[in-house]
């Protein structure tokens, strides 16, 4: 009888046996032969030499599909010990699964721009008004990236610039101050990472969010590296930003030029990199629009009105 100990990588284990291990439970009736353990990420097998490599190629098979998908189900289980073709060949155009399983893909022909501009270029510019899916979406590019091990780490940052709030006013030390501006990243990650997997990439720096302040004299080599919100950037900023970059790494800045928040006689870093950057061989530009908006319908009615609101406000 041969003994082996298998280690689940990447994955929450949980989602793999199911709730109450009803899922290792389906798994081990279809082995009857083997005798099948799990403690954490470790599943431990004993049994013939055979039914175990067979069962050894299921279950790194079955650890793919949670990996790509974020979720498993019973019947999905089945059909790759019968080796029934899954869902996995079926689906086309999604860059990652949510935690609902729920596939995240482009959702208008500027988004498609966006992860075609991603893949052929090491710098994107991604401009639009909010719920255009900037963010999200640069952030599932990302979450692919480290999943398919073509980057090793994710690096997230915001300029940290008060929006009629003053970050002295807010309680806590520096990290609870700056975290309310960086919760739009947090979100995005949560809705695609389960939870405990999460903090464990963030508490070994393999998911890393920061103030823009925090990435002075880094070079940044192995990642992707998002900056949100650039529109609120100075030029020195977004220039020290840009120059940050190391080898294999690639960058995405999005920002919406109507949000601007920085003072009134203060240029945008944003606006000034577009001018400077924009032709440049291995930079992708991407603007989005209001056709593009895959927030709840009102949000485009609001961005009409602004814009309206403030081409009259121009004119007189």
């Amino acid at each position: 009888m041969t003994e082996k100990h298998i280690i689940l990588e990447d994955i929450e284990p949980v989602m793999l046996y199911g709730t109450g291990n009803s899922y290792l439970q389906v798994i081990k009736s279809l082995f009857p032969k083997l005798r099948i353990m799990a403690r954490g990420n470790v599943v431990k097998v004993l049994g013939d030499e055979e039914q175990m490599a067979q069962f050894e190629e299921n279950l790194e098979t079955m650890r793919k599909h949670v990996l790509r998908f974020n979720n498993i189900s019973d019947e999905d289980i089945v059909d790759i010990v019968k080796g029934v073709k899954t869902k996995e060949e079926a689906v086309k155009g999604v860059v990652v699964y949510s935690l609902s399983g729920r596939p995240i893909k482009s959702r208008s022909e500027n988004q498609q721009k966006l992860i075609d501009a991603f893949n052929n270029n090491d710098m994107v510019f991604a401009v639009g008004p909010a719920g255009t899916g900037k963010t999200y979406l640069s952030i599932a590019l990302a979450v692919r990236a480290l999943k398919e091990k073509a980057a090793k780490r994710i690096i997230l940052s915001r300029p940290a610039v008060e929006a009629g709030e003053k970050l002295g006013f807010l309680p806590g030390d520096m990290k609870d101050k700056i975290d309310p501006y960086l919760q739009p990243l947090y979100d995005a990650l949560e809705d695609m990472l389960p939870a405990t997997k999460l903090q464990d990439l963030m508490e070994k720096h393999v998911i890393q969010i920061a103030p823009l302040a925090f990435m002075r004299g880094r070079t940044l080599s192995d990642a992707v590296v998002i900056l949100d919100e650039a529109q609120n950037t100075t030029p020195a900023q977004i220039r020290m930003f840009l120059t940050r970059m190391g080898w294999n790494t690639k960058m995405i800045i999005t920002g919406d030029m109507t949000q601007i928040d920085l003072p009134r006689e203060q240029k945008s870093g944003l606006h000034e990199a577009l001018r400077i950057l924009t032709g440049i061989e291995g930079i992708g530009v991407v603007t989005l629009g209001k056709k593009d908006i895959v927030r709840h319908k009102l949000v485009t009615r609001i961005v009409n009105a602004y814009e309206a609101a403030d081409k009259k406000k121009s004119e007189e």
